[in-house]
């Protein structure tokens, strides 16, 4: 049974909510069964003008070294709940597949060599103040792990250190479809980049 801590913000999460978080969100953490997993839960109530009373799930999942985080808002808690447990079989699975997809493929490159131009083939607020400042760890992962974080968190971005090279890439998702990767220019002794 995976470990799933429930709290709330700006809500009193009630025995029936914490039933039900169990009840749908650890079913869909149990038919995946991937060890270790652990499993963060928050209920929280946002207040804005445009829907005064809106309800959230966010859910974040701790699977191996990686994270899976879906959120879901309704007026009604217990739909929010519901959806976010869809969203999250969903992405257990999108993940449960890339894992596979991943290592069928490493026995292929080895024996092939790995291209760093097969990754080309995969990618194709108004104020101005500095609001939140963010400290990541950066772990060594190959481009590809790199996109299937991305995937999994759900971001535009995703900061990380490339394996092969050890400086530091970022992989964002483009507006017109497709990834893209940015990564430092490296000189050369003789001035050439």
């Amino acid at each position: 049974m995976v470990d799933i801590k429930i709290s709330g913000r700006k809500v009193s999460v009630t025995d029936g909510m914490r039933q039900r978080v169990n009840e749908k969100i650890g079913d869909a953490l149990k038919v995946f069964d991937i060890k270790p997993m652990s499993c963060d839960v928050v209920l929280r109530v946002d207040k804005n003008r445009s829907n005064p009373e809106r309800k959230m799930c966010e859910v974040t999942v701790f699977v191996r070294d990686n994270v899976v985080r879906v959120e879901a808002a309704d007026e009604d808690m217990y739909v929010a709940i519901d959806t976010a447990a869809d969203k999250v079989t969903r992405q257990l699975r999108k993940y449960k597949t890339k894992v596979v997809d991943r290592k069928q493929r490493s026995t292929q490159t080895i024996r092939e060599g790995a291209k760093i131009d097969d990754l080309g083939d995969l990618i194709e607020e108004d104020d101005d103040q500095l609001v939140r400042e963010k400290y990541i760890d950066l772990k060594p992962m190959t481009e590809e792990e790199a996109l299937v974080q991305t995937d999994l968190l759900g971001h535009d971005f995703y900061v990380f250190e490339n394996a092969t090279t050890g400086l530091v890439n970022v992989i964002y998702h483009r507006h017109n479809g497709g990834y893209g990767i940015l990564k430092p220019r490296i000189e050369t002794e003789d001035g050439e980049a």
